[in-house]
């Protein structure tokens, strides 16, 4: 479902400020694969995820999702396979708007679009529908701007309208990481729902450890560019926070004294 070939992209080329943001990295999800990704700042982690969804190109490499080579495509068109959930809960969705003009917009992204009429009673009562999945009761608040919502409904929303159109890949850039506790809980969990119920094919970049082991059927670790550590579904169900932190310092030759000294 997802093929990254050698993808390699450096910010600020021959200057004293070089930087190698990705150095060759493959990769490969099969379709309803859930692959959690950690890593340090700076290891390349969210310039992974903007040269998948078309913020950025690679210098070197390609990315095919499904049968589309899709290296050179832009943002907006890759927006038809791809939803992206992103750490502000202010991105992703339109403030101004209300929920149900959010909803449409959203649903609107993949298909031709039209002179009808946006919101049909029928398209109203599949937002209704989709919202009680939430357990919030924005069902009820569909005519509510989006920008009156707390944090923790707004990235509710949002990743709901990532996903209900099912893209063909999804994309999790830290989003629940500017939550409070029990809301980061409520996203984590709903995430866990949606991906389940409609076989997504997600990348999730976490900074929450227990977190990325807990989610998914795949996990990878990052550091300075590279994938330096793959761990699949079999190992996953045994893997703790202690073997992870063993697993990079075996490979870096460094010493790690907690799980900070990676996520920091």
């Amino acid at each position: 479902m997802l093929h990254l070939n050698q993808i390699h992209k450096i910010f600020n080329e021959g200057t004293p400020d070089e930087k190698i943001a990705i150095d060759h990295v493959n990769l490969t999800l099969k379709p309803g694969d859930f692959v959690t990704i950690i890593g340090s700042n700076g290891a390349g982690k969210s310039t992974l995820m903007n040269v998948i969804s078309g913020v950025l190109f690679p210098d070197i490499g390609e990315v095919h999702i499904g049968e589309n080579n899709v290296t050179n495509m832009s943002e907006f068109n890759r927006s038809k396979m791809i939803g992206r959930v992103f750490q502000d809960p202010m991105a992703g969705t339109a403030p101004s708007m209300t929920i149900e003009e959010n909803l449409a917009m959203a649903y609107s992204r993949n298909k031709s679009r039209t002179f009808r009429k946006a919101v049909t009673k029928k398209r109203r009562d599949f937002f209704r529908g989709v919202l009680e999945s939430l357990h919030l009761g924005l069902e009820n608040r569909l005519g509510a701007k989006v920008g009156l919502l707390s944090g923790g409904e707004r990235q509710a929303l949002s990743l709901l309208m990532a996903t209900f159109t099912e893209p063909s890949i999804l994309l999790l850039d830290e989003h629940t990481a500017a939550l409070d506790p029990s809301r980061a809980e409520l996203i984590t969990n709903l995430t866990k729902e949606i991906v389940d119920k409609y076989k997504l094919t997600t990348l999730m970049v976490t900074h929450n450890m227990q977190q990325a082991i807990d989610l998914g059927n795949r996990l990878i670790m990052m550091d300075k560019g590279q994938v330096i550590l793959e761990v699949d579904e079999d190992h996953k169900r045994q893997l703790t926070i202690e073997r992870l932190l063993e697993e990079f310092k075996r490979i870096r030759g460094v010493q790690m004294v907690s799980d900070r000294a990676i996520l920091s």
